[in-house]
């Protein structure tokens, strides 16, 4: 053993406290399952208003779109 060894004392006093650990709320299951549905449901609904849109849009073009009438002797 070498004769230069240098050991240091802490004392408890001087080590510095650690920060209390915050524990992260999981959500249920089930919440979980009804945020997924509920976001779901959403998606489907804007897709149909999109299409019932759409589907309008393109009947009144369809109908408003001046046809010649038929010749009458």
């Amino acid at each position: 053993m070498t004769k230069n060894n240098k050991i240091k004392v802490i004392k408890r006093e001087d080590i510095p406290a650690k920060k209390p650990v915050k524990k992260v709320k999981q959500k249920s299951s089930k919440i979980v399952a009804h945020e997924m549905v509920t976001t779901v449901t959403n998606w489907v609904t804007e897709f149909q208003q999109k299409r019932r849109e759409e589907t309008a849009s393109a009947i009144r073009q369809l109908f408003n779109e001046k046809r010649p009438e038929p010749h009458r002797a």
